[in-house]
């Protein structure tokens, strides 16, 4: 078995200025949703206390807050592990986020100033350029700038901490379906295009090419899903 544990005590680093709970918290989602620690893999919290050299209580209270998003299950005689995502799952993530983009899009689209549209004018062509150098891990860090943007101009932050959520739980999915270069380029032009249309208060036609939009994301994910699952 692959020690990834080593990975983990990465990314939870003791020496910032938080409570151990949240900080192995974080640490141990983060694992999660890159896929450091594997589907179906079991999480022993004595292990993990014993490499970390903490008690097994903020571990376990980490988990129970991952088990409540999702994350992890808790099988009797087994314990806790990591949980598959299947397809039902991600076609009911992609049928909360199309209503809840949706509803940001045109917030931000009301609201935003001139400058604010500038921005995320500047914005895409930084990414036209990073994709035509073919910079994959730049160009998806710009996809998630762009989708933070039209939250963070919408001002509606509890609506983007809830979406925050659903789109950390298929994150590692995104990412490997990002690394294709006909996908990266459609994301790109469906950017641009949603850029007009909030440029042009277009409010009839926004619906449908967010709805478009991400589903031709989830397809894609769902590709993926397949993928791992003939290879098991």
């Amino acid at each position: 078995m692959k020690d990834y544990i080593n990975e983990v005590i990465k990314l939870t680093d003791l020496t910032q200025n938080k409570p151990i709970n949240e900080i192995v918290y974080e640490g141990l989602r983060t694992a999660i949703i890159k896929g450091i620690i594997p589907v179906g893999e079991r999480i022993k919290e004595t292990e993990y206390s014993e490499r970390m050299n903490i008690s097994r209580t903020p571990i376990r209270e980490a988990l129970k807050r991952i088990e409540d998003e999702g994350l992890v299950e808790y099988i009797p005689n087994v314990g806790v592990i990591v949980k598959k995502v299947s397809k039902e799952d991600v076609e009911e993530i992609f049928k909360i986020r199309i209503a809840l983009e949706t509803l940001a899009t045109k917030n931000a689209m009301e609201i935003m100033t001139e400058k604010e549209f500038e921005q995320m004018y500047q914005l895409l062509v930084k990414t036209e350029e990073a994709n035509s150098r073919n910079e994959v891990d730049r160009v998806i860090d710009l996809f998630t700038d762009f989708n933070d943007m039209i939250y963070r101009f919408s001002r509606m932050p509890r609506l983007e901490h809830i979406v925050n959520r659903l789109r950390d739980y298929l994150k590692r999915f995104r990412d490997i379906s990002l690394t294709s270069q006909a996908r990266r380029k459609k994301a790109l032009e469906e950017h641009w295009i949603i850029y007009n249309i909030m440029k042009e208060k277009n409010y009839d036609v926004l619906p449908l090419i967010i709805s478009n939009h991400l589903d031709y994301a989830k397809s894609y994910i769902i590709q993926e899903i397949e993928k791992i699952e003939k290879e098991q």
